[in-house]
């Protein structure tokens, strides 16, 4: 019996999604980031990050336990070291999201208004990208069950198939925006340039990972 409690013990599948659900609550806090900038609300700013970066934390507790609950005879669907990245990838999101905020609080900036339409629809764009994980990512515990295969993961698979595409959008729409910011520079002085591009690259850089993790489930559920 201890044999088979230790080869086929606890799932990771669960804490996995709990880790990707942490993760998701960062994300849902950039679109109230960007509205208290734009508002100038600096107390609310910091309140934001506080918040963010216990989350964060406890994406990492949850990290840390997955990692050292999983023995090395563990039955599972995947490989280890799949599983591993893909958490690290989940994890990058949350990082991202904290490093944004954190930036936010250096330096009381204040967005122009002719920038401000753009920075939202290009939050919009990543929060999509990010929903679209989070709507694949629910299923890891499905997708367990059925040894990442049949139909739950085709299912998996159509609703990451747009991941790629959405990164794309949010690439083109970063270009597009600091082409903008360019256009302003006889309004603006060079450290707020410098200052919107570090946001830009941040922004970026979380659905950057989170296609990352997206593609890293695809692989997950390919190889199944």
């Amino acid at each position: 019996m201890a044999l088979i409690r230790e080869v086929f013990g606890k799932s990771p599948f669960g804490p996995l999604l709990q880790h990707t659900r942490k993760a998701h609550e960062c994300v849902k806090l950039v679109r109230p980031l960007m509205e208290a900038l734009v508002a100038g609300d600096y107390e609310e700013l910091h309140r934001l990050q506080d918040k963010i970066s216990k989350l964060e934390y406890e994406a990492d507790v949850i990290k840390h336990e997955i990692r050292e609950s999983l023995p090395r005879r563990y039955f599972l669907p995947v490989a280890r070291e799949d599983l591993d990245v893909f958490l690290h990838s989940q994890d990058s999101i949350a990082d991202g999201v904290e490093d944004f905020a954190v930036v936010l609080t250096i330096r009381d900036t204040k967005i122009h208004p002719d920038l401000v339409e753009e920075f939202s629809e290009f939050v919009g764009q990543i929060l999509e990208v990010c929903s679209t994980l989070m709507a694949a990512a629910e299923e890891l515990q499905n997708l367990a069950e059925a040894s990442f295969g049949g139909a739950e993961a085709r299912a998996v698979l159509e609703r990451i198939s747009g991941l790629g595409e959405g990164e794309w959008k949010a690439d083109r729409m970063q270009r597009r925006l600091s082409r903008h910011i360019y256009r302003l520079e006889a309004e603006l002085d060079p450290v707020t340039i410098l200052f919107y591009e570090k946001m830009l690259g941040l922004l970026g850089a979380i659905a950057n990972a989170a296609e990352n993790a997206g593609e890293l489930l695809r692989q997950m559920i390919v190889k199944g």
